[in-house]
């Protein structure tokens, strides 16, 4: 039909089910992205690296713009509905999901800032200086980092994982 053209609408998953729902939503012949981060976790007090969605419980799809069939969407497994704004479907603009797709797919899928550098302030995160702030020293090989932190007036220096410590 002619004016017509496809859109990115967004589309809100049951808890956890992100992917069953783009897979199913690809089974049905829908283009559908499900952009993917690499993140940092604690988990029993060990830091691991996870790949989880980029934004938890969203997907996005690619429909015809003026769509108004919904139900086979809305039935698939996986899904929760559609976002809308009122009565209307969210449409995502194109350069979004591009921008999305080049962080996400260019190699650039961590949340991981910018390497520390000596001198720059610091925040513990946890442990028994939670809270408190320093400088950074250096990194050590082994995941490990040094700070200098200020307690009542004397200089100490303090060793702890890179995981503890965050940008003041």
């Amino acid at each position: 039909m002619k004016g017509r053209s496809d859109c990115w609408y967004l589309i809100h998953s049951k808890p956890r089910q992100e992917e069953k729902a783009r897979w199913n939503l690809d089974q049905q012949g829908f283009r559908c992205y499900l952009p993917y981060i690499r993140v940092r976790r604690r988990r029993r007090g060990r830091y691991e690296t996870l790949v989880e969605p980029m934004f938890p419980r969203y997907l996005f799809i690619r429909l015809a713009a003026g769509e108004e069939d919904w139900s086979p969407i809305r039935s698939t497994l996986g899904v929760s509905r559609l976002v809308r704004f009122g009565t209307w479907p969210a449409r995502v603009p194109d350069e979004l999901v591009a921008a999305i797709r080049e962080r996400t797919e260019g190699g650039c899928c961590d949340l991981c800032p910018e390497p520390l550098q000596p001198g720059e302030r610091v925040r513990v995160l946890d442990g028994p200086f939670h809270g408190y702030e320093g400088l950074f020293r250096t990194q050590r090989s082994d995941e490990r980092v040094m700070i200098l932190l200020d307690l009542a007036g004397q200089h100490t220096t303090l060793t702890l994982s890179q995981h503890q410590v965050e940008r003041a």
